[in-house]
């Protein structure tokens, strides 16, 4: 089924397994589903939805939450299997991520494939100070003109592909910047950003306490996925930048919190 469907009315009388199909697409779709708006659109009772959600939950399929489902987040990968992952998609939203750079800024760039592309994409010639704990991110900027790089120290953990821990933390609290990229893991309206490594999430959550604004750059399935550990509430989030294929709704509905919302150009679907 496409994931174009999700939006699509359920026909009436559907089988129980058409509907967790058609529940699923929309979890794909939205990011997240509500029980009470499930039921009336299907036109059943919520204890029937609840145990649609139930099933599928037992499947491995999704999260149960209060009210409602999520969509299952898989723990980040190594940086090097991830390098290669939708590479054209991570480019789209790496060129929208640059138009919110603005000339002079200092810039706190965080590790990972997402905000390595948006390394590369800065404009040249622009008098950019960026600080990062990312060696590939160093190395995005290493030969081109306008950018002074200060790369944090520490211990550089390979499958986070940046240096983490207490002295990359120390290393950064004596910086102040205009705007900050942590990478994200998982991001949704009412917890914010989410991350899964410990370490990793109190040297992100450092860069947002550093920061004048916070700008988070997600591919689709980092919408309304579930992560361990909270890095941000969504109201110290400035700016969200997200792929094209986002819905209407969604994107109205984190602008309703007060987040600016940044709509990449269609990828090319790698």
């Amino acid at each position: 089924m496409s994931r174009h469907l999700a939006s699509a009315s359920l026909p009436a009388e559907a089988l129980p397994q058409e509907r967790q199909q058609w529940i699923l697409q929309r979890l794909r779709s939205q990011g997240r589903v509500v029980a009470a708006e499930l039921a009336a659109e299907c036109q059943v009772s919520e204890d029937s939805i609840r145990r649609d959600l139930r099933e599928l939950a037992a499947q491995g399929l999704c999260k149960r939450v209060y009210g409602g489902a999520l969509p299952l987040t898989v723990p980040v990968q190594p940086l090097k299997q991830r390098r290669g992952e939708h590479a054209g998609r991570k480019q789209a939203l790496a060129r929208k991520a640059a138009t919110l750079v603005r000339q002079g800024q200092i810039l706190l760039i965080d590790a990972g494939s997402t905000n390595t592309a948006i390394a590369a994409a800065l404009p040249e010639r622009s008098q950019l100070t960026v600080v990062t704990n990312a060696p590939d991110v160093a190395l995005a900027l290493l030969d081109r003109e306008g950018f002074e790089i200060l790369l944090v120290g520490g211990r550089v953990d390979p499958r986070i592909g940046g240096a983490v821990g207490a002295q990359a933390v120390k290393s950064l609290q004596g910086i102040r910047a205009d705007l900050c990229f942590p990478g994200a893991c998982a991001l949704d309206l009412d917890g914010g950003l989410w991350g899964f490594d410990s370490e990793e999430v109190l040297f992100k959550r450092t860069m947002v306490e550093c920061s004048g604004e916070t700008a988070v750059v997600v591919t689709s399935d980092k919408l309304g996925a579930v992560a361990t550990h909270r890095v941000a509430e969504l109201a110290e989030v400035q700016h969200l930048v997200v792929e094209h294929e986002v819905d209407k709704a969604t994107r109205a509905a984190y602008a309703a919190r007060g987040v600016t919302v940044y709509r990449a150009e269609a990828g090319n679907g790698e």
